[in-house]
């Protein structure tokens, strides 16, 4: 009884120690593994912001970072608009209708930029405008208002990773090479995707991000 005893302590103990082995080599993962990066730069991607100023006031490029910001009692960024006050980074030449498309960027948000959205993937079907949204809220990245992807994102920088399969009606979302959302699609006939900064409900008066690294990727067919 007592060899038997042993025997299954030695091997519990060699799968603990297996499986704490196991986990320590998980790790993060490279979501744009079997995805091409497109080419990405000024003829690809228009800003958008307040109808009413001139770009250098909302938006600069320096050291190959992106700063976008905007205020709460600013336009919109047409005359015609009924939207909430932006700026953004609105990528332009590739549009989709189908396939696997991916965004990625790394992404610094400062303390008390809240109730924004940094990064959206535009187009779904009515009565939904867009198919993804992220958001802060409060220091929170979230999913629209609906999941929290991490609890404390203030005054550091992370990569973003958005990647939008639309025959499968799939979205995921990694954040520094960790999956941390799985969502349904909302349809749509054209998307594109956009970062930024884009004022939604219980917003800052003051609302800035900040952005490097960014890409588009399509899925090799």
């Amino acid at each position: 009884m007592n060899s038997l005893f042993v025997l299954g302590y030695f091997y519990s103990s060699c799968i603990l120690l297996l499986l704490v082995h196991q986990a320590s080599s998980w790790g993060p993962l490279d979501p744009t593994k079997s995805f091409i990066s497109l080419p990405f730069n000024r003829s690809y991607y228009h800003i958008q912001k307040p109808y009413d100023v001139p770009e250098n006031q909302r938006y600069s490029f320096k050291n190959g970072v992106h700063r976008l910001w905007v205020f709460a009692t600013d336009k919109p960024h047409t005359i015609t608009s009924q939207t909430k006050p932006r700026t953004e980074i609105a990528i332009q030449g590739y549009n989709y209708s189908s396939g696997v498309w991916q965004f990625e960027g790394h992404a610094y948000v400062p303390y008390g930029t809240s109730g924004i959205c940094i990064m959206q993937v535009f187009g779904a079907d009515p009565p939904h405008a867009t198919t993804a949204m992220i958001r802060v809220y409060n220091g929170s990245l979230m999913y629209y208002q609906e999941s929290v992807l991490v609890p404390s994102i203030y005054n550091r920088w992370f990569r973003l990773n958005v990647i939008h399969d639309v025959n499968a009606k799939k979205v995921r979302v990694y954040i520094d090479g960790f999956l941390k959302l799985e969502a349904q699609g909302r349809g749509g006939t054209s998307h594109a995707f956009k970062c930024g900064v884009y004022a939604q409900n219980n917003d800052s008066y003051y609302m800035e991000s900040r952005w490097k690294n960014v890409k588009i990727l399509k899925k090799c067919d």
